[in-house]
């Protein structure tokens, strides 16, 4: 789960630094808080974007983080992905698009704490494959405990947010593995660019079915490019920073808070108030993923 993020982090080098407008000072922030910023950025950038959903729906946000991130990833890399690593770059948009479909579908209908905790188990489930650990199976058993008191609890809950949740999870999952076989047949974020390019253009037919003329309003693109700054750019130059500091099982544990940060990003930004069973089941799968990361 981590390692893929890692990998690529390390390639991409001091150019997220310099598309970022990351001043200096951030070296001096110690790595564990950069970490933390990091994941404060992007489910605050989920929560922004939940506020967009009124005026230009779920999979218009979505089109427009795309391209935000598309258009600054292409002038950053200008990529020239060779013939035979196509397949993996399309395949790699394919996925890249259909995760941020189905999330924000999902927290489009169901809390953002709760959507992001269940798509979580994606990465999770990546982790888990192949290992012989007995302590590994009671991790599984933890975070499968936590998805059910989340589908069980009552609220704001509906059983197709939980499905499109999981969907998007699956699509994590793939996203790890095309992000490690692709980083072993390109160089650089060419393969990343483009990738995100291919992502894009997937999600501008639906952004245009669902939002429109409302996808050209100045208000929606400057906060579409607010989503994309905050869910993209800041926080991967933070990560950038905190991995030439940390190891990458450091980094691991740290991110396993984030179902729990997007609850509270989800609460302070959208004042979707989680019931207590909720947080249980937030806290069940945030601990199976430390305890998976830290066993790794």
């Amino acid at each position: 789960m981590v390692m893929a993020r890692a990998e690529w982090l390390g390639r991409s080098g001091r150019w997220w630094g310099v598309v970022s407008g990351v001043p200096r000072l951030v070296g001096s922030v110690p790595p564990t808080v950069q970490v933390l910023l990091g994941v404060i950025s992007v489910q605050v950038g989920g929560a922004v974007a939940k506020t967009l959903f009124a005026s230009a729906g779920p999979m218009g946000v979505v089109t427009l983080r795309l391209v935000f991130a598309a258009g600054i990833l292409l002038l950053l890399w200008r990529p020239r992905v060779k013939r035979e690593a196509l397949g993996v770059v399309v395949a790699y948009g394919l996925v890249l698009a259909s995760m941020n479909l189905l999330i924000y579908l999902a927290i489009a209908r169901i809390p953002l704490g709760v959507a992001v905790t269940i798509e979580f188990l994606g990465p999770l489930a990546v982790a888990l494959v192949g290992s012989r650990r007995v302590l590994d199976v009671v991790w599984a058993l933890m975070a499968a405990a936590g998805v059910v008191l989340l589908a069980r609890a009552g609220g704001d809950v509906d059983i197709v947010g939980v499905l499109l949740a999981a969907g998007a999870g699956v699509c994590w999952a793939g996203y790890i593995l095309l992000s490690h076989r692709m980083g072993s047949r390109t160089s650089g974020g060419g393969g990343l660019a483009l990738g995100m390019a291919i992502g894009a253009v997937v999600a501008v037919p639906f952004g245009v079915a669902d939002a429109g003329s409302a996808l050209l309003s100045p208000t929606v693109l400057l906060a579409g490019l607010a989503v994309a700054l905050l869910s993209s750019v800041i926080p991967y130059s933070l990560e950038l920073q905190a991995l030439r500091r940390i190891p990458p099982r450091v980094f691991g544990v740290l991110m396993s808070i984030e179902p729990a940060v997007a609850a509270i990003a989800g609460m302070v930004v959208l004042n979707e108030l989680l019931h207590p069973v909720q947080w249980v089941a937030v806290c069940l799968v945030v601990a199976a993923s430390v305890g998976v990361t830290r066993a790794g």
